[in-house]
């Protein structure tokens, strides 16, 4: 394995052509072993995936890549549910072998439930996903956060990160800058207009329930998570035999960055069985 700067493990990344003729980024950490390949969520980036993907460097393959109107993606829509699980299909197809899991979080959550009935990997995992969004939460509580972040220019946007995420890695810092220097507002608004968000279409909750293989939903504490209360006990009830819910009490909807220790003991062991 090739050691990067501090030690870490040296990633390569190369582009992959989809069928419309964009472009996205992909990045892989790890030579050797089974191969997951990792879906980041709304304004991240492939490099969202860097720190996990530097841990399990010497027993696994951590590929990630650019959703559309995110990193550095040629692809700026549409961004429909459905165009994002076949960008994970042609994604997955270039690479050319056998997933061994699909890791998805928050709105990557959501495209890893509904791509792994496509793609065919051995098991999921679906970190605080975006399974539904209730009517009128779109535009009167995401946008307008995004509108005000997104707002900031550049440079205080930059200071804000490196304050708020002082206590991290800065493996951390460097994925959260990456992803702040090329997100706008456009695909952030597509999303929610494409999808019929405001108008309760966001919804693959109906997926969960009899899923055929090992999915791992990892949830956020209930007051900081995107998972409602009402919606989690029908993820234990309903989910059948493969499905498997951890609940990380205090962590936020980002519960693998700020509860990484936490969280990659029960990741390592979901992929390992």
């Amino acid at each position: 394995m090739t050691l990067g700067a501090a030690g870490a493990p040296s990633a390569r990344e190369w582009q992959v052509r989809l069928s419309d003729g964009a472009e996205t980024t992909v990045e892989q950490w790890g030579e050797r072993g089974p191969l997951v390949v990792a879906v980041h969520g709304l304004s991240s980036s492939r490099r969202g995936w860097a720190r996990i993907g530097e841990h399990l460097a010497d027993r696994y393959r951590v590929v990630a890549y650019d959703q559309r109107g995110h990193g550095d993606s040629t692809a700026r829509g549409p961004m429909t549910l459905q165009r994002s699980v076949d960008d994970l299909a042609e994604v997955v197809a270039a690479l050319d072998e056998p997933v061994h899991a699909l890791v998805g979080h928050s709105w990557g959550g959501a495209v890893a439930v509904a791509g792994g009935l496509r793609v065919d990997p051995a098991r999921v995992v679906a970190i605080d996903p975006m399974l539904h969004v209730a009517r009128g939460v779109w535009s009167t509580q995401t946008l307008p956060a995004y509108r005000r972040m997104l707002g900031e220019p550049l440079d205080e946007r930059e200071a804000s990160i490196r304050v708020s995420h002082a206590a991290l890695p800065d493996v951390e810092i460097e994925s959260k800058l990456h992803a702040a220097r090329r997100i706008t507002l456009a695909p952030i608004v597509a999303l929610g207009v494409e999808n019929g968000i405001d108008e309760g279409r966001w919804d693959v909750r109906d997926l969960v329930p009899g899923y055929p293989k090992p999915l791992l939903v990892a949830l956020a504490d209930a007051r900081r998570s995107v998972v409602v209360a009402a919606d989690r006990p029908g993820l234990v009830e309903r989910g059948g035999p493969h499905v498997r819910v951890e609940v990380f009490e205090g962590a936020s909807h980002s519960l693998q960055r700020d509860a990484f220790d936490r969280f990659m003991p029960v990741l390592e062991t979901f992929l390992a069985q």
